[in-house]
């Protein structure tokens, strides 16, 4: 990862955004820090430009409401202004273009809208009760194509009609079939019969010769069987192909389970089916089919010639599984874990960069592949005239396949694709053409994320972190190759959007106290004007404590562990106690210079500071920006390099702020909590108390996408499950911890900590708590139950750790 000079124990301070100050003179309570965050202010979400490009658009949470108002600014200056229905009616939405820049499109209210850029004129293309998405003009020009779900429309621009591209029915052609023998018979013995088939034979064949006769005419539809569901397709912009992805339609994931809800509007508790648990059953292997729209004849292309993609990455960890199955004679089960003959895959999720991209002038297409094994990715290119895939780039990870990092696409002149790959240890940015080698654009040890390609493609514009791993800007970089340069100096960029021109960015930008604000600046570089400031007096008259971004020495070889140290501005030499953030999901990025996630976390750390506390929030191994080793550090060992990073941290709290090893307390949500209780129960006398926050206590409880990435499977690699999952060390339970969960949580559900809390019992345990919401799930949203929450962390760090050990009975 990346280093700065430091001298041996001592880590490097970096500049905060703002001052660190004294605590402020109106003292933060529970009351104000846990109330509805409406008192801070509205973060600036989802801006885009107008059409003409002489305004943003942008939104803002309603005070009270989870309702989102639209705004428009004038770039130049001036208030943003809430547009009320009327003018929401005239709004644009975010345009796409033409190839010429004559046209523009966009989407609003769920309905396609239409731009002539020339004289202003505004056309509704569609007014329906559906929401269609994904316009795009074709590559000719004379189309505007949009989705209607998985539904292909396209609006012919000069006689404004709008037809289906396809029309796909999911049965079996009813002409296709074949008479059996009793039929045949029939058809052998009666004249009268074979007359009625023979004319509608006839009947087809001149339907046939119409449609190829006349565009006018309604498509025939594509019978594609009863045994596939279609999971998502993409139109080609010369509106010659759709290809699809499918799924076996009677594939079964696996069974539910269930939770309830206690508090109902009916008054009745209520049952919910939550997602399956990782490895009851795998996700549902997908295929691919490419129609011709204009033959009306389809192909499946195959994955078979993808490389390795007979290959079993897991046939050690398979062999050894099915021998100790064979040895305990569940034959049965040692034969389901035989080794597919060829690796099932899935389409990556648009959602994550991934999909199906086609060029601009339709003439090439690539997909994104991933092996359900999670070890490989493929991006492959379709070759049209043999009807199959062809491999442009293998990324392949004896770990698993970060879900981030997945963007791909096309440069302008439609032969050479783009894409992002960890497989030099970063996430940079790639350009190959199809008979060509990679060539990378970025370079180094630092992340490259969120690629845009400017309309001209001439320039990628990135957000990477080159200069820090906490310090997040825009940047671009020749689409060509060249160098890269900074085009932001916030350290805290969020998002950005590129003007219709190319000529300006609209961007995004936050610190640790100041949520996303907008600014406009020229995308060559240059001064930004700042157009928003959401935040509400309250929220900023407080002087808060700005965190320290710290560099913790490992003690095992990792490098340097990033946190954000937060302690009082006249800091002494005394004894003090300490208190250690855990952050969730593992892989997550706090320790930034934005705007956090965790802000009412970050204003409980400026209240325990208040209490006399010093807090510690690391980016332990397993967290994001760091790179692929960082992230992989973890794989079937969940919970041990991130503890040894944790104990690292205490360490240099001991050495450098004179904290009290005996009071050091932990907690964290999600992943936080999970890891608080194996900081707890793996690190027994380590810390005083800790509070584990909706946490994963039997990873074989959770899901399949994210759990099988890193354990895989639990049937194939039971050992890292076991390691893994705290319940396996619940005997070592000596600390107190307080365990919180919502009852109603589909993502980490409730069960997993009240099957902890029963072990706990039966082990005769003392000093363990639990707290249940039976109104929130995963993320809490009602201020009541955030306020508990914090108000019983509180009250466990105040009587656990706080005190002096001992000082009771010297008195």
């Amino acid at each position: 990862m990346r280093r700065l000079l430091l001298a041996a124990l001592v880590a490097l301070t970096v500049a905060p955004l703002a001052v660190a100050a004294a605590p402020a003179s109106t003292p933060l309570d529970l009351e104000t820090i846990m109330a509805n965050p409406d008192w801070i202010g509205q973060a600036v979400e989802s801006p885009y430009w107008s059409v003409d490009g002489r305004h943003v658009y942008y939104s803002l949470k309603r005070d009270g409401s989870q309702v989102r108002d639209v705004y428009r600014i004038d770039p130049a200056g001036g208030p943003g202004v809430k547009l009320d229905p009327a003018a929401l009616a005239q709004a644009d939405g975010p345009p796409v273009f033409d190839r010429d820049h004559r046209r523009a499109a966009f989407i609003l209210h769920g309905d396609v809208f239409m731009v002539d850029l020339a004289s202003g004129r505004r056309s509704q293309i569609t007014r329906t009760l559906q929401d269609e998405s994904a316009p795009r003009f074709s590559s000719d020009g004379r189309a505007l194509q949009f989705r209607d779900g998985n539904d292909w429309y396209s609006h012919d621009l000069a006689s404004g009609v709008t037809a289906p591209a396809a029309v796909l029915k999911f049965v079996d052609d009813p002409q296709a079939k074949q008479p059996d023998a009793l039929g045949a018979r029939q058809l052998e013995l009666f004249k009268t019969l074979r007359d009625i088939r023979d004319d509608k034979q006839a009947r087809r064949d001149q339907d046939k010769a119409l449609d190829a006769a006349d565009a006018g005419r309604a498509a025939q539809p594509f019978y594609l069987g009863d045994q596939v569901s279609l999971v998502d397709s993409e139109l080609s912009p010369d509106g010659r192909w759709l290809l699809l992805i499918t799924a076996p339609k009677s594939y079964d994931a696996g069974k539910s389970p269930e939770l309830t809800h206690y508090i109902t509007d009916s008054g009745y508790p209520e049952q919910q089916e939550a997602r399956v648990y990782v490895g009851r059953n795998d996700p549902a292997p997908q295929s691919l089919l490419l129609l011709d729209l204009a033959s009306h004849q389809s192909w499946p292309l195959a994955s078979d010639t993808l490389p390795g993609i007979k290959d079993d990455p897991l046939k050690d960890l398979r062999a050894k599984a099915i021998a100790a199955l064979q040895k305990a004679g569940k034959d049965d089960q040692a034969k389901a874990l035989k080794a597919p003959d060829l690796r099932p895959v899935t389409v990556l999720s648009a959602d994550n960069g991934g999909g199906i991209v086609w060029s601009d002038d339709g003439r090439n297409a690539a997909v994104q592949l991933r092996a359900i094994d999670n070890k490989d990715r493929w991006i492959a290119s379709v070759d049209f005239a043999k009807h199959a895939l062809v491999n442009q780039q293998r990324l392949t990870d004896p770990a698993w396949i970060n879900w981030n990092f997945n963007d791909f696409g096309w440069l302008k002149d439609g032969r050479t694709l783009w894409y992002l790959s960890e497989q030099d240890g970063y996430s940079h940015l790639y350009t190959k053409a199809l008979d060509g080698k990679p060539r990378a654009l970025t370079g180094g040890s630092f992340e490259t994320s969120h690629p845009q390609l400017s309309e001209d493609g001439r320039w990628f514009y990135l957000r990477t972190n080159q200069v820090a791993p906490y310090s997040y800007d825009v940047y671009r970089v020749p689409s060509a190759g060249g160098k890269l340069e900074r085009i932001t100096n916030y350290q805290g960029m969020d998002d950005f959007v590129l003007s219709p021109d190319g000529s300006r960015l609209a961007v995004l930008h936050s610190s640790p106290y100041v949520l996303s604000q907008l600014a406009v600046q020229p995308s060559a570089g240059g001064a930004p004007h700042e157009l928003t400031d959401t935040m509400k007096p309250a929220f900023t008259a407080h002087d808060w404590i700005a965190p320290k971004v710290v560099e913790v020495p490992s003690s095992h070889g990792a490098g340097n562990i990033y946190a954000k140290y937060y302690g009082p501005a006249d800091e002494s030499a005394a004894s003090k106690p300490a208190v250690i953030f855990v952050h969730g999901a593992g892989y997550l990025q706090n320790v930034t210079l934005s705007w956090s996630n965790y802000f009412r976390e970050q204003m409980f750390h400026n209240l325990l500071v208040q209490q006399g506390y010093v807090v510690l929030d690391m980016d332990y191994r397993a967290s994001e920006g760091y790179g692929r080793a960082w992230r992989t550090a973890i794989y079937r060992q969940m919970g041990h390099p991130e503890l040894e990073d944790l104990l690292d941290g205490k360490a240099w709290l001991v050495q450098n702020h004179h904290v009290d090893p005996e009071r050091v307390g932990i907690y964290g949500g999600s992943y936080g909590g999970f890891m608080t209780e194996m900081a707890l129960l793996r690190a027994p006398g380590e810390f005083a108390a800790g509070a584990a926050l909706r946490p994963v206590s039997d990873w074989t409880l959770y899901n399949h996408e994210y759990t099988s990435d890193i354990l895989n499977d639990p049937q194939l690699d039971p050992e890292a499950f076991k390691t893994s999952s705290p319940i396996e060390y619940a005997d070592n339970l000596r600390d107190p911890l307080l365990i919180q969960h919502g009852l109603i949580d589909d993502n980490v559900l409730a069960e997993d900590s009240i099957r902890l809390y029963q072990r706990l019992i039966e082990l005769h345990k003392k000093n363990f708590w639990i707290s249940l919401y039976p109104m929130e799930r995963h993320g809490f949203v009602h201020a009541d139950s955030w306020h508990d929450e914090y108000r019983r962390i509180d009250e466990l760090f105040e009587t656990y750790v706080k005190p002096v050990k001992g000082a009771s009975a010297a008195h």
